[in-house]
């Protein structure tokens, strides 16, 4: 199979787990190839999603390179293989390629926690209130793009609604709930999805309140999205200008898990969290 100029998260993310399993063996790519019988420009190729990989070469690989997680060499076959077209590559034309990656990787994410500041949850969002954010873009955005961006994101919430549900989890600031986007209607009608949403058992919506003496955030919202083992487990970070950024780096990983606990131990817990927001909507 030729190499692929474009390779996905996924792909990359596969070539980046067997480089730091080769690192961590003390082996150069030279060497690395060596062992396996390839030539060099090969394990190049695989390390940054370019070329394609299979189950029995990635468990050749990490063999050779003295990896003993069963688990996690188990869960690195399961990438191997053709790019898988579910529905979000039909986007890839029209959207930042991050967006179609991020829709990818929630698709097989195992669950989900995500903590935002000023806006709500993309996952947790009413149609009406999702087009009134891309409507208030900076540069503003032509119709089409507009609804193509709104399609992908009510699309990207079936993982939530499939019959095997992605457990999900939510800490939103009470910023967020007053923004009041979109006017009254859509602020009333996107307060009642969340509760509506916290319903579902798979589903579990926790509120910072204004005057909370303790937030460990500096306010800028994140995914946490856990892989079936540990160790492939993506921070995503939104960006100014409407992209992703992904981060996978063990350090970082720790970090953004500590800080989700953190946020969680100072919110509202599910049942207050609730009320909170059924009185925030009697308010609107």
């Amino acid at each position: 199979m030729p190499p692929t100029n474009h390779p996905t998260l996924r792909q990359r993310r596969l070539g980046t787990e067997l480089r730091k399993l080769r690192e961590r063996a003390g082996l150069t790519v030279t060497r690395a190839a060596e062992h396996l019988g390839v030539n060099q420009g090969r394990v190049s190729m695989i390390e940054t999603g370019r070329s394609a990989v299979s189950a029995d070469l990635v468990r050749r690989m990490a063999s050779a390179y003295d990896c003993s997680d069963q688990a996690l060499v188990d869960a690195l076959a399961t990438m191997t293989g053709r790019r898988h077209r579910g529905w979000w590559e039909e986007y890839r034309e029209h959207l930042p390629s991050a967006l179609v990656d991020l829709a990818e990787l929630e698709h097989r994410t195992t669950a989900l926690r995500v903590a935002l500041v000023i806006h709500i949850p993309a996952l947790l969002q009413t149609t009406d209130h999702a087009r009134s954010l891309f409507r208030s873009v900076v540069p503003p955005m032509r119709q089409y793009e507009i609804e193509h961006r709104l399609t992908h994101r009510m699309k990207r919430q079936g993982i939530l609604h499939r019959a095997d549900p992605t457990s999900y989890s939510a800490i939103i600031h009470e910023a967020a709930l007053r923004m009041g986007f979109g006017g009254p209607a859509v602020t009333r009608g996107q307060l009642t999805h969340l509760l509506d949403m916290s319903e579902m058992p798979h589903v579990t919506i926790q509120v910072v309140p204004f005057g909370t003496a303790y937030f460990p955030s500096t306010g800028q919202s994140f995914d946490y999205l856990e892989g079936p083992v540990p160790q492939l487990d993506t921070v995503q970070l939104d960006t100014h200008h409407g992209g992703c950024e992904f981060l996978d780096a063990e350090a970082q990983l720790v970090k953004y898990r500590a800080v989700l606990d953190q946020m969680t131990s100072c919110a509202l817990g599910p049942a207050e969290s609730r009320d909170f927001i059924h009185e925030l909507c009697r308010e609107t």
